[in-house]
């Protein structure tokens, strides 16, 4: 009898709690990360990331460290490399060691290069987005305060110069001749430079508490924020791949911007712990994807926000599941995607996670449960302290009891997520603005006198401990006296049959409270815009104040450098067919169907003819 209890225990377990093998091995997983981070942290001299650099560049010196086209740069030869970018710096009268400096330029071993350099100085680098210019550029640059600005050959900075000399940053351009006065050349200087090591005296000033990289927030709304990386949280960016099982032996398809956090910090940070190699792309291609998979055997893909749907667009092919690939790490995927990339590119380990780059707590779906950012448990809890509030979308703020505490949202609610602020998990804030990072502070959340981190974000924990992304605060809207989730509705919209994207947001109309449901949406190409259909559809699939009552229909929906949907600018345009020039479209109950948006319909709706 006891054996045949020992037997059908682990069936047993296995039905009560389906997931607990996996909980123990992720829980393991964190401890072992932990106890590596820790003994890093009590090392002396100071250990940093690119004392993890130095370590794999003795251990595999010939070994590719990154292949760019048909150029590849073994671990040796990028030491080296950045030895003579921080030689030349150093041997420049206006720089010295310590200094801010910033890097303009795009995906590019030479950018890999420069911060490795600028690392061996000691020197903290603003991380900027190369497509910003002007107004935008200079307040990018006004938040760092850098000393010199490194910047792409073929960059134009004619405009803003003037700006840059008041306040005293030194342009450098990595090309071998610049004729444009103020701007000097420095690749010619590099290439001329030694190749000797630097003294780690250089770095002598560097605490973990010193800030490391500068990266920007994307900028859906207004202008970026600069959100400081100090050395310790870089060190932990070090864990992001190995945790996913990723190794030496494993290669690394890197096509995403090195300026932003998924870039920066998942596949170079990433690598540089793991040993592996990176295959760098200017920028992502649909079209060039799977073949460049093939042609570098490549096992470990990147993906962010609406980067897997770029490739299941692409036209099907014999060979889309002849390849490598393993694994694809990444956040912002929609669970019908998900489905749609595993039944189509194969058997492909898909890890969602959830994290920001200014935040201080993140969530690892290591289920890999369809449509979860990741699973919540005691440990993870214990270790960082968060929690999902009511939020009330009318007033865009938390939801207060009578003792002016925040109520936690019950499991299966949605609500927005706060993590605490503490020693393990700080929040550090935005260079030269306090007053952001204030807005970022929440007081008062489960007893008076805490400190929370607002993270803007609204999520949902079901019976299962599966946590789920809803949407962003601001992103949500309130119509009718009912929250309205614009990502849900994107996603109902998209599944029709003439639809391919749907950029979902809320406008005012004069004489109502809240805002209406309104779409920015593309046709399918060889579609064209069913009024019908699309009508059927959406009252087929959502309630009443859910439903897009508006319709703009463009060419292509814009998104940021990190492939999220802008919304400010169709928010601030509206409805109103004299101020826009895509094809528009009202939502007709009469007539079952979309009917075009003409300026009679427009001052109909207007003046209240039209009942909303």
């Amino acid at each position: 009898d006891t054996f045949a209890c020992l037997l059908t225990l682990p069936f047993a377990l296995r039905a009560i709690c389906p997931y607990l093998w996996m909980d123990i091995l992720y829980f393991w997983d964190l401890l072992r990360i932990l106890v590596k981070f820790v003994s890093r942290r009590r090392r002396r001299p100071l250990f940093f990331v690119l004392d993890r650099f130095f370590e794999q560049t003795a251990a595999f010196p010939h070994k590719p460290f990154v292949v760019f086209g048909h150029e590849s740069y073994s671990f040796a030869e990028a030491d080296k490399r950045s030895n003579k970018v921080a030689n030349a710096l150093l041997a420049r009268p206006e720089f010295k060691a310590g200094d801010t400096a910033a890097l303009f330029m795009g995906n590019h071993p030479a950018f890999l290069f420069t911060w490795l350099g600028l690392a061996k100085c000691g020197s903290p680098v603003a991380l900027l987005n190369h497509n910003i210019r002007s107004k935008s550029l200079l307040h990018c640059l006004g938040c760092c305060r850098p000393k010199v600005l490194i910047a792409a050959s073929g960059t134009s900075l004619s405009d803003i110069l003037p700006s840059l000399r008041e306040q005293g940053v030194t342009v450098l351009l990595m090309t071998q001749q610049c004729d444009t006065p103020g701007i000097e050349s420095f690749a010619d200087k590099v290439d001329e430079a030694s190749d000797a090591p630097l003294p780690r005296s250089l770095r002598s000033h560097i605490t973990t508490e010193s800030p490391a990289v500068y990266i920007y927030t994307s900028g859906t709304t207004g202008l970026p924020k600069a959100a400081m990386v100090n050395q310790n949280r870089l060190l932990t960016a070090l864990t992001v791949l190995c945790s996913n099982g990723v190794s030496s032996s494993d290669v690394i398809y890197l096509n995403l911007p090195l300026y932003h956090t998924a870039g920066f910090f998942i596949g170079f940070i990433g690598s540089i712990e793991t040993g592996s190699t990176i295959i760098l792309k200017r920028k992502f291609s649909a079209s060039q994807f799977w073949d460049d998979c093939r042609k570098y055997n490549v096992t470990v893909i990147q993906y962010i926000g609406e980067v897997m749907r770029y490739l299941c667009s692409t036209p099907k092919r014999e060979n889309d599941k002849d390849h490598k690939v393993r694994l694809a790490i990444g956040n912002g995927v929609r669970a019908d995607i998900w489905r749609e990339f595993l039944s189509r590119f194969g058997n492909i380990q898909v890890r969602e996670f959830y994290a920001s780059t200014e935040g201080n707590v993140g969530f690892l779906n290591y289920v890999g449960k369809i449509g979860a950012i990741g699973r919540v448990n005691f440990l993870h809890w214990k270790l960082f302290p968060y929690t999902l509030v009511k939020y009330d979308t009318e007033r865009d703020e938390p939801v207060r009891d009578s003792n002016g505490l925040c109520v936690e949202a019950p499991k299966g609610e949605t609500g927005l997520l706060v993590s605490k602020i503490t020693h393990i998990a700080p929040f550090v804030g935005y260079a030269q603005n306090e007053e952001q990072t204030e807005k970022k502070r929440l007081r008062d959340v489960l007893k008076k006198g805490d400190l929370y981190f607002n993270s803007g974000d609204l999520m949902r924990i079901d019976k299962d401990n599966f946590i789920y992304f809803q949407d962003r605060v601001g992103d949500t809207f309130r119509w009718k006296g009912e929250n309205v989730a614009t990502t849900e509705v994107s996603d109902i919209l998209t599944i029709s049959d003439c639809l391919d994207e749907a950029n979902v947001y809320g406008v005012k109309v004069p004489g109502h409270e809240g805002r209406i449901g309104m779409a920015a949406v593309t046709v399918k190409d060889g579609s064209h815009f069913d009024r019908s259909k699309t009508y059927s559809h959406v009252v087929n699939y959502l309630p009443s104040y859910a439903r897009p009552r508006f319709i703009r229909i463009q060419k292509a929906v814009e998104v940021t450098g990190t492939f999220k949907q802008k919304k400010v600018k169709l928010v601030e345009e509206g409805f109103d067919p004299g101020c826009v020039q895509d094809p528009l479209y009202f939502l007709d109950d009469n007539e079952k169907q979309y009917i075009p948006l003409t300026p009679q319909v427009y001052f109909s709706i207007i003046s209240g003819e039209i009942k909303l």
